[in-house]
């Protein structure tokens, strides 16, 4: 697949992605954190050179790394642009006559970020996973003199910095007071979608939610102690186990749905596989309904309002199948169930890395198109 965001056209347009941007500059763009999620948005972002211009990277590793794993990527494949590195710390990436060179730091703090003299950031990817408060992010303002920080995680603050699941609720962004927005999590991503459409059809009275979530570096190959001491199970290897843990996408979905504040909560299983995961969605809904117009409503709503972002896949596949997908959400239409009426199950796949890293970049050009 070709490392582009999933919305066609016509739903730029009809969103506002980017496309008002035309014959201005593209948005001048640091990245910090070059993780799993850090070099997927950029590899994404950066087929959008209309939209956005990266003018510096940073993560606490050595370039060489860095450039190595742009280019090489043992889940989503080999990037198509050429990326070495030169003798100054900078990143060079060829693609055709396309030659973009990135200078490179390697700094755990964010003034520490040496970005050279006469550059301009107007816009911050935060994807270290560190940096998740209005104090932690305040250098980006104060050192950095971004205008904008775009997050690729929940911030985790009161009162909360506004959570936008594209497809959702962006409209709820004011680029005036909101210079900090994250694009929330991705099975929130995945959830959300879903909950817009059973809610805003049937009514969720209350619901649980779990996602069988594929391993992430917060787990360890072997077993080992892990820093997150309130969850032992992570001290396990995550090869080899299936390990229960906790999840905030359910209750986040409240910041996305105020009226769903708690009604939904969940777990997560972690599972040995690398990528795509499945989330088990459970709903007590108000009015009675039925397995084809549930599957119906899903169907409708992944080819109007929430084309691009909400799947509906009615042939049987597998976890594999659904890497690389660029959507937030696949419902898996056989799996639909309806209990009694008013309870109803849906499954929904999601590539919790590209899928989410797509949604990231969306949002970026969402506040890039209101700069």
């Amino acid at each position: 697949r070709n490392h582009i965001s999933f919305f066609t056209e016509k739903t730029c347009i009809k969103l506002g992605y980017g496309r008002t941007k035309i014959g201005m500059p593209p948005v001048k763009v640091l990245l910090n954190g070059c993780g799993r999620i850090g070099r997927l948005a950029f590899r994404v972002a950066w087929a959008h050179p209309d939209v956005f211009q990266f003018v510096h990277l940073n993560d606490i590793t050595a370039v060489e790394s860095v450039a190595y794993l742009l280019k090489y990527d043992s889940v989503h494949g080999t990037w198509g642009p050429d990326v070495s590195v030169d003798g100054n710390n900078t990143i060079v990436i060829k693609d055709g006559d396309r030659v973009d060179r990135i200078p490179y730091t390697s700094s755990k703090t964010i003034e520490g970020i040496a970005v050279a003299e006469g550059t301009t950031v107007e816009m911050v990817y935060e994807c270290t996973g560190v940096f998740l408060t209005r104090a932690k992010i305040a250098p980006y303002f104060s050192h950095i003199c971004a205008k904008k920080v775009v997050v690729s995680a929940p911030v985790k603050d009161t009162p909360p910095v506004l959570n936008i699941v594209v497809g959702c609720n962006e409209e709820k962004y004011d680029p005036a007071i909101d210079h900090i927005v994250t694009a929330a999590s991705c099975t929130t991503n995945c959830l959300a979608p879903v909950v817009k459409v059973i809610h805003e059809n049937l009514g969720i009275e209350r619901g649980c939610i779990t996602t069988i979530h594929n391993l992430t570096n917060t787990q360890t190959i072997v077993d080992a102690p892990n820093a997150k001491k309130a969850d032992l199970r992570r001290a396990r290897s995550g090869l080899v186990n299936l390990a229960p843990t906790s999840t905030g996408s359910a209750t986040a979905i409240a910041l996305i749905f105020p009226e769903l504040k708690g009604k939904l909560n969940g777990l997560a299983v972690r599972v040995p596989l690398t990528n795509a995961s499945i989330t088990d969605c459970v709903f007590d809904v108000r009015r009675a309904t039925s397995e084809p117009e549930v599957n119906q409503l899903l169907k409708e709503a992944s080819e109007t309002y929430l084309k691009g972002i909400l799947g509906f896949d009615e042939v049987p596949k597998v976890s594999t199948d659904y890497v690389n997908d660029p959507r937030s959400s696949i419902v898996d239409a056989a799996c639909t169930q309806v209990i009694d009426g008013t309870m109803v199950k849906i499954y929904a796949w999601y590539d919790n890395e590209y899928g989410y890293s797509c949604r990231m970049v969306d949002l970026a050009k969402y506040v890039a198109a209101r700069m």
